[in-house]
């Protein structure tokens, strides 16, 4: 920190570290208000952001009156150069990272509404359910879907899902699975989006369609293309 009188830097020494606290009770032990030990707070969440997306080290300086709220005097200033940047823009850049944070926590309820609903569907079995579809054990069913002959969907608090779907009509699961799992390198999300949507590669068709058709190698093609990015 500087001394706001003299200019020059001094060092605080913490001897103990503590687990960080609300912002409500930092503000009391400090006797500032919430809103001021607020806005610190994402005056430095922003400037961690611009620091790891400029990749340069930055600073910004805090002044605090013996009987006033601190105040930032000198935002973001970056240390490999000497023009600061503004106060106007701190607030854009703290103003940004709240919004991306708030819009991200957003996208984030969102999946996980989504996977909800998709583990919850009536087409997906649990452990007990699907192997008493394939006469086997829950043990059996357990290490094909660790051995990926088997696709299994994890929810938040449901377990494992696995859709009734991916059983040929032989009455047994697609021979198809282990090498997709491979492509998306054990990504059972991957599989489920690769054999549930349309694909203009399948002449419109799903994964799922394509493999009941016997077009195996064709849905291993789209798969492998998908990883590669040649088309999404």
């Amino acid at each position: 920190m500087r001394d706001a009188r003299t200019g020059q830097f001094v060092t605080v020494r913490q001897e103990h570290r503590k687990p960080m606290a609300k912002a409500k009770e930092i503000g009391e032990a400090l006797s500032l208000s919430t809103t001021s030990v607020a806005t610190l707070f994402a005056a430095l969440t922003a400037a961690m952001a611009r620091s790891r997306s400029d990749n340069l080290p930055l600073q910004f300086l805090v002044e605090v009156e013996p009987d006033g709220e601190p105040r930032i005097v000198e935002p973001f200033g970056n240390l490999t150069q000497s023009a600061p940047a503004s106060a106007e823009a701190l607030e854009m850049y703290a103003g940004e990272e709240a919004e991306l944070t708030a819009a991200l926590e957003r996208a984030r309820g969102r999946g996980r509404h989504a996977v909800a609903e998709i583990v919850g569907g009536p087409d997906m079995l649990s452990a007990d359910d699907i192997a008493a579809h394939l006469e086997t054990s829950r043990e059996t069913i357990n290490s094909k879907r660790k051995t990926h002959q088997l696709l299994a969907l994890q929810g938040s608090t449901r377990g494992y899902r696995y859709p009734i779907w991916q059983i040929a009509e032989d009455g047994r699961p697609f021979d198809a699975l282990p090498p997709l799992f491979a492509a998306f390198d054990g990504d059972a999300w991957a599989v489920y989006r690769l054999l549930t949507q349309h694909h203009a590669e399948l002449d419109g068709l799903t994964g799922l369609d394509a493999l009941r058709r016997k077009q195996d190698e064709a849905v291993l093609e789209t798969a492998r293309a998908i990883v590669q990015g040649t088309f999404a």
